[in-house]
């Protein structure tokens, strides 16, 4: 390995790696199992995912700004695992560890924007709701397809500017001293603690992306269902009440298996020293787990997609039976 650090490209003011060592677990036995798992959990989440946007696609009834939230979700979910777990499953299963300074970059770009995108997007879900049950009488004033569309391209241009500017600060730094990095795909985190100049900035941008991410949108997901919840209660009937709230079940779920996974990370690695292989588990189950379920999630929890899925079935049990009769 020594041997690769001495393979450097260097400029008038930085000292690049050619490749980066992605180094995964530290001696954990048969941990290709696991990644064979989250080999699984990218297939379930391609399938459903894909699944889910084709419903949307392909009815018009659905063509409403929930479901334009929702398909965005989708797409950042199958986004988020798509720049992840192939590469995983390229650099551990096959035993590729290597990677090119400039593909390092790029993983690390689209990784982090697509969880950035699945934030945001969960944000915008959460607005949906506020307005359905706080606001009823003007929502279709207040969410149009337009409007939605318009909070979507902005979301998508924000993440650009917030994931490309952190990335972009990366390619500042020098790397002389090691090319190891403590993770399972290109992070951010162990890429910017590696360097030996300066990265104050980085360490900066890292904090900001974190509030920018995860804290913020987590408290405005939170004060929108304390809204919620203060609108439920000035509902008089306890089934209109039951009624308002299992629309918003599935945002609920979804949110907890994003955001939890996170932010108990976040604070384990804060309070105390977190080994590299906790971090990593964790971070893997936070990245795979929620773009598998997802679908499941808004499959069963959702009147409109859940009948359309009977539907098909229906209709091809009915043709079946009736081959067989022939």
């Amino acid at each position: 390995m020594s041997s690769m650090i001495n393979i450097i490209k260097q400029n008038s003011s930085f000292v690049r790696p050619q490749y980066f060592f992605i180094n995964g677990f530290h001696d954990i036995p048969h941990a290709k199992l696991y990644y064979m798992f989250l080999c699984f959990a990218y297939v379930v989440a391609v399938c459903g995912n894909s699944i889910v946007m084709f419903i949307i696609f392909t009815q018009r009834h659905l063509h409403i700004p929930k479901y334009i939230g929702i398909l965005n979700l989708a797409v950042a979910d199958l986004g988020e695992s798509s720049a992840l777990i192939p590469n995983l499953i390229k650099t551990f299963l096959f035993d590729s560890q290597y990677i090119t300074y400039e593909a390092c970059l790029a993983n690390m770009f689209f990784v982090f924007f697509f969880i950035a995108l699945q934030s945001m997007t969960l944000v915008v879900l959460a607005c949906d709701r506020f307005v359905a049950i706080c606001l009823p009488l003007r929502y279709h004033t207040l969410l149009t397809n337009t409007s939605m569309s318009v909070m979507i391209t902005g979301m998508w241009l924000v993440n650009v500017v917030i994931v490309g500017t952190t990335t972009v600060l990366i390619t500042r730094l020098s790397y002389c001293k090691t090319i190891v990095i403590d993770s399972y795909f290109c992070d951010h985190g162990p890429l910017y603690r590696m360097a030996c100049n300066d990265n104050s900035a980085n360490s900066i941008m890292a904090k900001v992306n974190t509030v920018l991410v995860l804290h913020v949108p987590f408290v405005f997901i939170v004060l929108s269902y304390v809204c919620i919840l203060l609108a439920l209660f000035r509902i008089t009937s306890w089934e209109g009440r039951v009624k308002a709230l299992k629309t918003c079940i599935s945002h609920l779920l979804i949110v907890a298996l994003f955001f939890l996974p996170f932010i108990s990370t976040y604070i384990a690695a804060v309070t105390f020293s977190l080994h590299p292989n906790a971090r990593i588990i964790c971070l893997s189950l936070a990245s795979a787990i929620p773009p598998m379920l997802n679908p499941v999630i808004y499959v069963l929890n959702t009147e409109e997609i859940r009948g359309f899925l009977k539907k098909k079935v229906k209709q091809n049990t009915s043709k079946i039976s009736n081959l067989h009769a022939l």
